[in-house]
């Protein structure tokens, strides 16, 4: 049943995620994310990082599905970097440091670390 939005709730390490009796809030507000990610120009890498981290904090938190959630906040995240002309790879199989970063920051919903990551991690295509 891959793909169909979750309709339990479920937590992790004690936090709870986004209630899904307001799913289709947190979707508007996801969609306004990335209405505001698609006017930003591509040379300003910074605030595409910034934006990026917003929306990767932003989609963990709504945590849609009930399984598979972090496998596709990193290819939904590296499939809007590819928009304005960057790879990003936040699991990379030779570096786990990267990984561990990500799930520290997405864990800890620190929009600042996932920032610095992203825009460490992200590369002309």
């Amino acid at each position: 049943m891959g793909g169909a939005k979750r309709t339990v709730e479920i937590s992790k390490q004690g936090k709870p995620f986004f209630l899904t009796a307001y799913f289709d809030k947190g979707f508007a507000y996801i969609e306004t994310l990335i209405i505001d990610y698609r006017k930003i120009d591509p040379a300003d890498k910074s605030l595409l990082a910034e934006h990026l981290a917003i929306l990767l904090d932003s989609i963990n938190y709504l945590h849609p599905f009930r399984e598979g959630n972090g496998r596709t906040q990193r290819e939904f995240i590296r499939v809007l970097a590819l928009e304005k002309g960057y790879t990003l790879n936040l699991n990379p199989p030779d570096n786990l440091d990267v990984y561990e970063r990500y799930m520290s920051g997405t864990i800890e919903g620190d929009v600042e670390k996932l920032t610095v990551l992203i825009l460490e991690m992200m590369q002309s295509a």
